[in-house]
């Protein structure tokens, strides 16, 4: 770290390389597909030289850069509603862009993250960005809170309420059963 800071760009090559995967991954998840992920890991690790002079060690490095990470996620998010949509039929095998046959078996495990990863999509931004520093970058309350400068109490509710809300869309058998309680009525 402190060789990076000071200008050794081997020792910024090995950071961003020991880092690059986790920030794909969180810029993936918050993204919701590939092109917006890659353009916001690309200008998170464009920030993360540009500004590594100010990270001060008050905080673990991961939780830094995973901060410089949403943001420059967030940020591309916006500027994707800010694009003009280039929107063709759902159905044009003119132009290639026929709808795929979901009739076809699917490996299950690509079929479950395409559910999630659509959930997740369709998650409010307070949500979802949560959720995924928690389960995918493995931050604590804690750490979230000050990677979106927030209080960790919100953090604990966004959480909790963007996972009842994921389990919702994704449907029966993810959400915890009711636990079972003696009837009150005789």
């Amino acid at each position: 770290m402190a060789a990076a800071q000071g200008g050794d760009r081997a020792a910024m090559d090995a950071l961003l390389r020991r880092h690059h995967e986790r920030i794909w991954a969180v810029c993936r998840r918050l993204a919701g597909n590939d092109a917006d992920a890659a353009d916001a890991t690309q200008e998170a690790m464009l920030l993360i030289v540009r500004r590594i002079g100010t990270f001060d060690g008050r905080s673990r490095f991961t939780t830094w850069a995973h901060r410089v990470a949403t943001n420059a996620c967030l940020d591309e998010l916006r500027r994707r509603k800010r694009r003009p949509a280039d929107h063709l039929p759902d159905d044009d095998p003119e132009h290639g862009h026929a709808t795929p046959d979901r009739s076809e078996p699917l490996d299950q495990a690509v079929s479950e993250r395409m559910a999630i990863d659509e959930a997740l999509a369709a998650l409010p931004e307070d949500f979802r960005t949560p959720i995924v520093l928690r389960d995918l970058g493995g931050h604590d309350y804690a750490e979230i809170a000050a990677i979106l400068d927030i209080p960790a109490g919100t953090v604990r509710s966004r959480i909790a309420r963007g996972r009842a809300r994921l389990a919702e869309l994704l449907g029966p058998g993810n959400q915890s059963p009711a636990p079972d309680r003696p009837s009150t009525r005789p």
